[in-house]
């Protein structure tokens, strides 16, 4: 996707702070964190978000909650942390391919906003 903000920092066209990459996530520190630990997974397929998933996305969007997974333990964060997909722009949603936010660090209140 041309025009697409995350499709760029994957290609290293747009700087990231980069802390996980595999074959299918791309993952690096929000620009704008809510939390001590606020990463985002990304997959490197472009998928616009989780309501235009189809269902050969699902294996995808599950790897890419592992992947939110690993960076919890690498980031000593298992006591408590949270996965986050915003569907749209009144859930948050600005950028418009499927992402993982994965916020701890911190306690983290309920509900969450």
């Amino acid at each position: 996707m041309n025009d697409c903000l995350f499709c760029k920092i994957i290609d290293g066209k747009i700087p990231s702070k980069k802390v996980y990459e595999d074959e299918h996530t791309y993952a690096f520190d929000d620009i704008n964190p809510q939390a001590p630990t606020h990463v985002l997974v990304v997959p490197k397929k472009h998928v616009r978000g989780l309501k235009e998933a189809a269902a050969e996305d699902a294996q995808l969007i599950g790897y890419c909650q592992l992947a939110a997974a690993n960076i919890a333990r690498q980031r000593n964060i298992e006591d408590g942390y949270r996965t986050v997909l915003n569907v749209g722009p009144r859930a948050g949603q600005s950028v418009f391919h499927l992402h993982v936010h994965l916020l701890g660090g911190r306690n983290l209140q309920w509900p969450p906003g």
